[in-house]
């Protein structure tokens, strides 16, 4: 069977995965994986800590992490999901779990994020990267819905994560918290803010191909306004050719050719000749035939006159 390409969320991650973060950062990283995606196994080795992932390359990441850091010898464990797809989850067990999280400085019975593992800007970015990489989520660029989020259980933590991201040194997010199927989401809306926090949790590539594609879409998005501009004011031209032409044939029909000035008339018989014509093409053409300068304004008064002349004769009619 063929296998499915990643999608852009979890490129964003396992590009992630690949950073070589400095060990206090490595503590952060850990830290927001655990209290987001972390549970105790009760198993023949004791209490394990239990970082589960479906991508094999977040669990090599994190087996190597909980290795150098914590200095315990995680082991791994495999599950398959239930229903069509059948993911394969990836389980990094590290033992003594109750002095690792203690190591972590992880209290799922409190919302708060530790200070001390926040304290720097790079491990602020660290802690947002393994929150990510615990339970968030990307809509891919080619979407017209732009959405990036990370997925808690507790209301009061992910008002933590949004007070966390505000403080973000360098960067301006306006996050905000929904409830959804039992699970608080915290989440940016605009494109802007999502490629800088892809920046700044160390995905610089997903946020190229973000802003690539962003920018390909609103180029053809403009390429879409303009051409219905542009139909919209040949629409309005040619209702307009067509109502003026209308107008002149009645009034050339009904007033000699002495009740018109000579700039009048010929303007007359170029409207007549050419309906679909614009002010601009027919200023030119009347300039050419007077041999002098004539302007769309100019072109455009005259037809208000014609206007008038013919509401005169037809006073029923609405302007």
């Amino acid at each position: 069977m063929k296998e499915n390409k990643p999608s852009f969320a979890m490129e964003a991650k396992e590009e992630i995965a690949q950073i070589e973060f400095p060990p206090s950062c490595q503590a952060s990283f850990l830290s927001a994986f655990a209290r987001i995606n972390g549970s105790i196994r009760l198993s023949a080795m004791g209490e394990e800590l239990d970082l589960s992932s479906e991508s094999a390359k977040i669990a090599k990441a994190l087996y190597l992490m909980a290795s150098s850091l914590l200095g315990r010898q995680p082991r791994f464990s495999y599950s398959r999901g239930i229903g069509f797809r059948k993911k394969m989850k990836y389980h990094v067990l590290v033992p003594e779990a109750p002095a690792v999280l203690e190591r972590l400085e992880v209290d799922y019975f409190s919302p708060r994020i530790p200070h001390g593992l926040v304290d720097s800007d790079e491990e602020a970015s660290a802690y947002l990267s393994g929150a990510f990489l615990a339970s968030g989520s990307v809509n891919d660029p080619s979407s017209s819905n732009y959405h990036l989020e990370i997925a808690t259980n507790d209301q009061s933590y992910a008002k933590w994560l949004c007070h966390l991201l505000t403080k973000a040194q360098g960067h301006h997010f306006s996050p905000k918290v929904s409830v959804r199927r039992n699970q608080w989401i915290v989440y940016l809306k605009k494109a802007e803010q999502i490629s800088e926090f892809l920046v700044l949790v160390g995905a610089t590539s997903a946020c190229l191909k973000f802003e690539d594609v962003r920018v390909n879409r609103d180029f053809a998005n403009i390429g879409n306004r303009l051409t219905n501009l542009d139909t919209a004011n040949m629409s309005k031209t040619m209702e307009a050719g067509a109502r003026q032409k209308k107008e002149i044939e009645f009034l050339l029909s009904h007033f000699p050719e002495t009740h018109w000035n000579p700039k009048e008339r010929a303007l007359m018989e170029l409207r007549v000749a050419n309906p679909e014509a614009s002010l601009g093409e027919l200023a030119v053409a009347l300039s050419e035939e007077l041999a002098s300068t004539i302007s769309k304004s100019n072109v455009n008064h005259i037809f208000r006159s014609i206007h008038e002349a013919y509401l005169k004769e037809h006073p029923n009619e609405k302007e």
